[in-house]
């Protein structure tokens, strides 16, 4: 799968092609050695990308946490699109051609300084084989309860970091274990966010429809895709909720997804061993919420 990569820096601010056939990266880079850096990933279908203010808003919370430099909106905006207009074919899910945007600022060298760069590549069938037929999860303690950093601003709470290696971690032993994905928990139990998505669970109970995620302030980082549900959903009649969420609540919900930008809404159908409900008219209706957002 071919990427195309766009370059930013002070001396090329508007971004510049490069050939992702190349090395980019010096070895002394602080992203590379340290995941001293932030990210964003967006989705673009037919060539369009979504979400694009909430995504630059959270790189630059990101980033002014991390006390980086970063490109304005006019400048990012522009090295999407360059790299979209140079992309290979998206992805044919069903609705439209797919690209993952990834945005990324490192710290760089100690000589060179900071650098931006965004990779654009077309979206898998993974991707698409897990909106189709769910995934499973396990629970897995985080370890400490993440809320507590907030008082703490040099643990970054609440960046988007290059720093992703527990998280690779938390999918290689949940796929150890027979499951797809790793959602993690407090030592009380209490839900806090998949490794790389938001979650989310629906409860019908008649005509009262309630969606609830964790609570955003509580040690989880805010997800723009969730945020986008839940504004559909509430223009929609949905009463939203904000946890405390615990495996229980999971368990008891009529329908459980994880939510991310380029992955929408993918169905849990199993959590713990344990069979959940997957409801394909909710799924369309809650990826429907996101998909043109």
């Amino acid at each position: 799968m071919t990427s195309t990569v766009v370059v930013l820096d002070p001396a090329r601010p508007g971004g510049v092609l490069a050939d992702p056939a190349v090395p980019l990266v010096r070895i002394d880079d602080q992203g590379l050695t340290r995941g001293d850096g932030v990210f964003e990933t967006l989705r673009a279908v037919d060539g369009r990308v979504q979400k694009f203010g909430a995504h630059h808003q959270r790189l630059s919370a990101s980033a002014r946490l991390a006390q980086l430099p970063v490109p304005s909106a006019q400048e990012v905006r522009g090295a999407v699109e360059l790299g979209l207009a140079h992309a290979s074919p998206g992805g044919d899910g069903g609705l439209g051609a797919e690209h993952s945007v990834k945005v990324a600022i490192s710290r760089g060298t100690p000589e060179d300084g900071p650098w931006s760069w965004v990779v654009v590549t077309p979206v898998p069938e993974s991707t698409f084989r897990q909106r189709r037929e769910g995934v499973a999860a396990v629970l897995l303690p985080r370890g400490h309860d993440p809320a507590q950093d907030s008082g703490y601003p040099w643990l970054l709470p609440g960046a988007k970091t290059l720093s992703y290696a527990i998280n690779m971690a938390a999918l290689r032993h949940a796929r150890s274990l027979g499951a797809d994905e790793a959602v993690f928990t407090t030592e009380d139990r209490r839900v806090l966010e998949g490794a790389t998505s938001s979650v989310v669970c629906a409860r019908v109970r008649g005509d009262r429809r309630v969606l609830v995620t964790p609570e955003p302030s509580h040690g989880v980082l805010p997800g723009t895709t969730q945020a986008a549900i839940f504004a559909a959903a509430r223009r929609d009649g949905w009463e939203l909720g904000y946890g405390p969420l615990y495996p229980a609540d999971l368990m008891a919900a009529d329908a459980v997804w994880l939510v991310s930008s380029v992955r929408l809404a993918v169905p849990v159908r199993r959590l713990d061993h344990q069979p959940l409900p997957v409801d394909p008219e909710l799924t369309r209706l809650v990826t429907g919420y996101v998909a043109q957002a």
